[in-house]
């Protein structure tokens, strides 16, 4: 049945992919409408800027407007539902935590460890993991600083290596392009006693920019033992020392606590989370367009580490834990990387990455005994890249390129990537790309807790895709359709093997799906977003739902802006194994703002106005109707 339901669909996806075609007559009809500009040029595909177009693998874009709409104090829910394919586990208003089964698993496709070890986060174009478990903490991305967010769906290894076997999400921080000072603040509150309250200013004068923002978000939450409290701090600073080179500086600083309730069927008490995160990068970035091969490129340097503080509670009716967990990480690299243009056309990238990451952990005792040691770990990674794109004729181009990667404990891995891209008449194209991920073996996998094992191979996947994509009516009409396939061999679980519990390099993903992308300018102002996907798994595993679509319709004035959106997921496990279970919900928000005076906005938002019962995380019931209100002034 899951076999002649997927033919099914695939002939549905043709289909769609050939009927925008009896649309192109009407873009010969005068319209008066103003029309949706192209893309813009994109980074995280090719790690310098790009048509993406011009891409063999498929890149989303999620622009400032909708991320606004969403008014979300963390950028993920927003990014979730405007990309298929992709689904990140929530249990609350806020708080994601750090915790195995918790919450903040990243799933693209169905791929992603637990916790999520094979879709990698960035901020702009620098990765974010913890050293030890290899995983993003996912309470750290804020919405307010972003300018959009580019998710390559599928293995982006060649570019940014190991973690990113699954695709990547890289949030792209605000940053004015002319001279200017603007500064936004908020101020919003609501269910369960929820506060957001933040401060963003830009200036940019001559060759200087600087970007400051800070963060206050806390909430009760809808459970009993489950506050959550963050304080968030932005800093990014350039200066342009020529037409041809800029330096910039940033870093962010992050802490959040948060308390675990446990399951419904087993509450614990004293479930306390603490997490101090920091980050800081120095980059040198070049532009040389006036020469005689074009080129572009630079060297960066990055450190992000935290402090970790996790008392993991006891039982109502237990005596407190006897013990609390801690650990301090990091991740130290360098990358390097130059895209030179040869020829009309051409475009070729050579890299170097290196990393240096690890950390250390410890029980501490409440009774004064000695500390128990856990870890103290460390590891290197080295690789290069080469990129090679070319159109060959106004109609076809090809790209190739390849990583090999050597990992000082897992040894060497490699990524190869080779696509083309036909641009058909009517701005149509299709594209297609065969592309391998990797992933090493975390030092959790190999060192840590009783399933250690410290001969993991690293773990592959090959992904196969064809995309189709149209824009129609002066690019008022955007439509994308793709169809791939998966294979991912030696995943790392924990079996019993000789009555013990052991990582081996056992598991086995075969995934296959469709994804749909449409958009409508219907006319200034109004506008329609939808997306569907389809995943069949051969293995089914937590959060990634087989049914994902998402609509939304928006009206944006001068003086007041109105959206709303469904979002509805179809059979998403929650456990699988002998007790598998799935959840089947739909979601209903909407969200209203209007503007009082000048820049002074006020403006509500409601989430889950059907009020659905569901879980996301098994055991932890998600919130029915939540309402945030507030201001919003930029000036």
């Amino acid at each position: 049945m899951e076999k002649v339901l997927f033919k099914n669909l695939i002939i549905i996806a043709v289909t769609l992919t050939l009927l925008p075609c009896h649309l192109n007559a009407q873009e010969q009809q005068a319209d008066s409408l103003k029309t949706v500009a192209l893309e813009e040029v994109v980074a995280t595909g090719t790690r310098v800027t790009a048509d993406p177009r011009l891409l063999p693998m498929t890149v989303s874009v999620i622009g400032t407007p909708q991320l606004e709409n969403r008014t979300s104090v963390n950028i993920l829910p927003a990014v979730m539902e405007q990309v298929p394919g992709l689904f990140v586990t929530n249990r609350g208003m806020m708080g994601y935590s750090v915790s195995t089964g918790g919450s903040g698993a990243i799933k693209m496709r169905g791929i992603g460890g637990t916790p999520n070890t094979d879709v990698l986060v960035l901020i702009d174009g620098l990765p974010q993991y913890a050293g030890l478990y290899g995983h993003p903490i996912a309470d750290s991305y804020q919405s307010m600083t972003a300018e959009r967010v580019e998710v390559v769906r599928g293995p982006a290894s060649l570019f940014y290596g190991s973690n990113a076997m699954g695709g990547v999400l890289n949030i792209v921080t605000k940053h004015p392009h002319s001279d200017t000072i603007m500064t936004h603040l908020h101020l919003r509150g609501g269910s369960y006693y929820t506060i957001d309250a933040g401060a963003h200013n830009q200036i940019k004068k001559n060759r200087f920019t600087s970007t400051l923002a800070f963060n206050y978000n806390r909430t009760d939450g809808h459970r009993d033992n489950m506050k959550f409290t963050q304080y968030n701090g932005t800093a990014r600073l350039a200066y342009e020392l020529n037409k041809n080179w800029t330096m910039t500086a940033a870093g962010n600083v992050s802490f959040f606590s948060t308390a675990n309730p446990g399951t419904t069927e087993a509450p614990i008490e004293d479930g306390q989370y603490d997490i101090l995160r920091g980050m800081a990068s120095l980059s040198a970035e070049n532009k040389y367009a006036d020469v005689r091969f074009p080129t572009s490129g630079a060297i960066r340097i990055y450190y992000n580490g935290g402090k970790h503080k996790i008392d993991e509670g006891h039982a109502p009716e237990a005596e407190p834990a006897a013990s609390t967990y801690m650990h301090t990480d990091f991740l130290t690299g360098l990358s390097a990387y130059q895209t030179t243009t040869f020829f009309h056309g051409n475009r070729t990238t050579f890299g170097f990455d290196y990393q240096h990451f690890g950390g250390h952990a410890w029980n501490t005792f409440n009774n004064g005994s000695p500390d128990a040691e856990i870890i103290r770990k460390t590891q290197y990674e080295l690789a290069i890249y080469a990129d090679f794109s070319q159109e060959v004729t106004s109609w076809f181009a090809l790209d190739a390129g390849a990583r090999l990667d050597w990992h000082s404990e897992a040894g060497v891995a490699y990524a190869p990537q080779g696509g083309v891209i036909f641009t058909l008449p009517k701005n149509a194209q299709i594209k297609a790309l065969a592309s391998r991920g990797f992933r090493n073996p975390t030092i959790r996998e190999l060192y840590m807790y009783k399933p250690a094992n410290s001969k993991l191979n690293p773990v592959s996947l090959w992904n196969y895709e064809i995309a189709y994509k149209q824009r129609m009516l002066n690019n008022r009409i955007s439509l994308g359709v793709n169809v791939f396939y998966l294979h991912a061999k030696d995943n790392i679980e924990t079996r019993m093997v000789d009555g013990k519990p052991l990582n081996v390099n056992s598991g086995e993903l075969r995934n296959a799906g469709v994804e749909a992308e449409f958009s409508y300018n219907v006319w200034k102002g109004l506008s329609l977003q939808a997306n569907y996907s389809f995943l069949h798994m051969e293995n089914p595993v937590t959060a990634a739902p087989k049914h994902k679509f998402y609509f939304n319709i928006s009206y944006n004035h001068d003086r007041f802006i109105v959206s709303t959106s469904v979002l509805h997921i179809n059979r998403l496990y929650t456990t699988v194994g002998d007790n598998a279970k799935t959840e089947n919900f739909t979601l209903w928000n909407a969200g209203a703002a209007v503007r009082i005076w000048k820049g002074l906005w006020a403006e509500i938002n409601a989430e889950n106005l059907l009020a659905q019962e569901y879980e996301i995380n098994a055991g932890f019931p998600m919130p029915k109707t939540t309402i945030m209100g507030g201001l919003k002034w930029n000036f």
